[in-house]
């Protein structure tokens, strides 16, 4: 089974960045991609940015495209999301997510096999 635990978080404020970061604690089988989604109150779950594992081919979110980095670290079987230029908007649960089959769509939820617990990303002005 896989486990994906969430660091970072926390209170910024606009302007500033946040570097968050997911571990998969254990892998059974090949991880096909991973990604980040966020989660506002009263807000649907809206995809965030992803990337596959071998090829580390990136997607972003148009509203993420250009502040947005997500990078990964095979060795350490590691995803993060660098955020800069953090604005009130971004704050949100910020969910990390892996799936191990393949997939057309790197944005759509419901894609995914395993989840993070989520971090709560809070954006001051």
């Amino acid at each position: 089974q896989v486990q994906l635990v969430q660091s970072g978080g926390g209170l910024v404020q606009a302007g500033g960045s946040l570097r968050l970061s997911c571990a998969a604690s254990r892998r059974t089988f090949s991880t096909n991609a991973m990604g980040w989604f966020r989660q506002a109150p009263g807000k649907e779950r809206e995809f965030v940015a992803a990337i596959s594992w071998s090829g580390g081919s990136t997607y972003y979110a148009d509203s993420m495209k250009g502040r947005f980095t997500i990078s990964r670290d095979n060795a350490k079987n590691t995803v993060y999301l660098q955020m800069n230029v953090l604005k009130p908007e971004a704050t949100a649960v910020y969910y990390c997510a892996a799936r191990s089959v393949y997939s057309l769509s790197y944005y759509n939820p419901n894609e995914y096999n395993y989840w993070g617990q989520g971090t709560q990303v809070t954006v001051s002005s």
